[in-house]
């Protein structure tokens, strides 16, 4: 028997009992849709983790105030007014393959302008937070060290904050109120749109530090110190080295609890992501088990279909069919199911992973991989689940055969 006619004879043989068939192959459909649908919802949300930490800054160290240990009494008393503005002049002039050094203070505040109100963040910044953050001035200036120095009430605003209070018009140059006191806007912020956890990053105003410290909290020190390194290669280094440093200026000796934490952006970006990949592959094991279960559909609609079709393989048989022609020709078949299956299973769970994207407010992620491997399982579950059956029909005594009624 010619490879093609087997190929007939197996299509044949599926499109006589066309409900049967589709049904059979509905497992390995619902198998393969779900298996690209959760890869891409997992592979999604990796994306935004990482998206969202990148837009902090590449190779950042982020210095925040108080012990790592903040639950309980290990935390150090008074340790959210421990790091200084000194403490960001020190770490720039003392530790080598840093970019940038930009600390930082913040707080929510109303601010007015006219008849119109917003509650915001204000966060009062260094120059070198622009590119550290790798923020972009789409009308106006940054803030200049000039300002710094001399202390002066200059805001730059985010798209949101501009929206809600000055609506169409450029605000640029227009004072209004934070905290009842008066600020020139001096530049607009072109938008860097939500972060992955849903915070708007437009939705903020920046002001310079000594400003901000002095004029509008009242503080000597500062809430945060964002660090951009040179080299990746060089992150542990230089957090090694920042946290060595800090312990000295901050006179902590010995086992003595750090009052300051050091956070790598870079290790937490490494961990998020094994996290996300590990989440990823267990939705898609969970959803691979459907395919499983497709599996044992194929083996069984071929078992009732070797008992159906006994006499026509004992003809077979006696016309000369070897057992290799059996074998093929029940083998294709259920190849065949699991081909099929597989396409319309990519159909399903590309349409699937859009309509999630759409109308469920996840970002999904559709990458070859996934799709090239759930079909090659289906292909292979057709031909694993597939041997028994055509083992079992090429095995028939064909006198055996001719008499089953």
């Amino acid at each position: 028997m010619l490879f093609k006619e087997s190929i007939e004879i197996a299509f044949n043989a599926l499109l006589s009992n066309k409900l049967r068939s589709i049904l059979t192959m509905l497992g390995i459909i619902i198998g393969v849709g779900a298996v690209i649908a959760m890869i891409s919802v997992g592979m999604g949300v990796q994306q935004k983790v990482t998206n969202s930490i990148a837009s902090l800054g590449s190779n950042m160290l982020i210095v925040m105030p108080g012990s790592a240990n903040s639950g309980g009494v290990r935390s150090a008393a008074g340790s959210s007014q421990k790091l200084k503005l000194e403490d960001a002049d020190a770490i720039k002039e003392k530790i080598k393959n840093i970019d940038y050094v930009a600390p930082t203070v913040n707080s929510s505040y109303q601010v007015v302008y006219g008849n119109q109100n917003w509650n915001t963040s204000v966060y009062g910044v260094t120059p070198e937070y622009m590119a550290i953050r790798d923020l972009t001035v789409s009308t106006g200036a940054f803030i200049t060290q000039s300002d710094l120095s001399t202390r002066t009430r200059a805001a730059v605003v985010g798209t949101t904050v501009a929206a809600n209070l000055f609506g169409t018009v450029n605000p640029v140059g227009k004072t209004f109120r934070i905290d009842s006191s008066p600020y020139k806007i001096i530049g607009v912020l072109e938008s860097k749109g939500q972060s992955s956890m849903g915070r708007d990053q437009d939705d903020v105003i920046l002001i310079p530090l000594t400003t901000a410290q002095e004029r509008l909290l009242g503080i000597t020190y500062i809430q945060s110190i964002n660090i951009q390194v040179s080299r990746l290669d060089k992150m542990d280094q230089v957090q090694n080295e920042i946290e060595t440093l800090l312990r000295q200026r901050h006179r902590i000796i010995g086992n003595k609890e750090d009052d300051f934490t050091v956070r790598n952006l870079t290790s937490l970006m490494e961990t998020m992501n094994s996290t996300t990949t590990m989440l990823t592959l267990f939705l898609g094991s969970i959803a691979a088990i459907s395919l499983i279960v497709g599996g044992i559909g194929i083996m069984n609609i071929m078992m009732v279909s070797v008992t159906e079709r006994t006499r026509e393989i004992g003809i077979r048989k006696a016309l000369g069919a070897t057992f290799k022609n059996i074998m093929m020709q029940f083998l294709i078949e259920s190849i065949s199911i699991g081909v099929i299956g597989g396409f319309l299973g990519i159909v399903f769970g590309i349409s699937t992973s859009l309509l999630i994207s759409k109308f469920g407010g996840f970002t999904t992620v559709i990458t070859a991989a996934p799709i090239i491997l759930s079909f090659g399982f289906s292909v292979g579950i057709g031909l694993f689940f597939g041997i028994y059956p055509a083992r079992k029909a090429a095995k028939l005594d064909p006198i055996e055969a001719l008499r089953y009624e």
